[in-house]
């Protein structure tokens, strides 16, 4: 797919997701980067043609286009989130996914997990059978960020601190993250655990066991909605 096709398919499945799911009265997580945006930008038209709802952003730039486009904002934690809807890096076909390549993943998996439901939106090139070709960001503490990529290295891991501008990059709430490159990753919750449990870390890219539904754009401008991997997934 051309870069031009898949700005137009992230477009295309933004819209659809807030067209399909947001209804009046709905407290609604909005995630945050390239595809994310259109949900925001759609979700802000139906704001201003008079549909009452509230937003819980998942990070402060999400919160600045919030404001941008009239979407009234709710605290995190003081209203239940009827729905999210936000991006992913990678979908595995179990439907776990790699988040957290714009930098948000720690307020992404909080809403994520506080969501009655929640959306994934993506592209067709987002789809892998296993996680793995897109490094695994990990948020931590900025004390323990060598000590932490240390024994991610011992793990097999290929570590990257994120940086930008030459600066360390900060993450919302003031960490760091590691980019980890793990190869294809065969056990996603397995590895989710080992690496939580390392002193220092403040949540992994590993969103496991939180998708309701997944929304891909394809090249030809449709939006399938795949049949979930198991009969008993969440939202089903």
């Amino acid at each position: 797919m051309s870069d031009d096709l898949e700005e137009r398919a992230k477009r295309v499945v933004g819209r659809k997701a807030v067209d399909a799911y947001v209804r009046p009265g709905t407290c609604l997580g909005l995630g945050t980067g390239t595809t994310a945006l259109y949900a925001i930008e759609r979700t802000g038209e139906l704001v201003r043609e008079g549909l009452e709802i509230g937003a819980v952003a998942t990070s402060v730039r999400t919160e600045e286009l919030c404001r941008e486009h009239g979407i009234p904002l709710v605290a995190f934690g003081t209203v239940p989130i009827d729905l999210a809807i936000d991006g992913a890096d990678e979908v595995a076909a179990d439907w776990s996914l790699i988040k957290g390549g714009g930098g948000a993943l720690f307020r992404e998996k909080a809403i994520a997990l506080a969501a009655r439901t929640f959306v994934v939106i993506v592209t067709a090139r987002k789809l892998v059978a296993r996680l793995g070709a897109f490094p695994l960001p990990i948020e931590v503490v900025p004390f323990s960020a060598t000590f932490v990529a240390k024994e991610l290295e011992a793990m097999g891991a290929r570590v990257t601190a994120r940086s930008r501008n030459g600066e360390r990059f900060a993450t919302d709430n003031g960490n760091a993250i590691l980019d980890c490159s793990f190869g294809e990753i065969a056990q996603p919750r397995e590895l989710d655990t080992a690496i939580s449990r390392l002193h220092g870390v403040v949540c992994t890219g590993l969103f496991i066991d939180l998708t309701s539904r997944v929304l891909v754009a394809h090249e030809n401008g449709s939006v399938e909605e795949l049949q979930s991997p198991a009969a008993g997934a969440i939202g089903t």
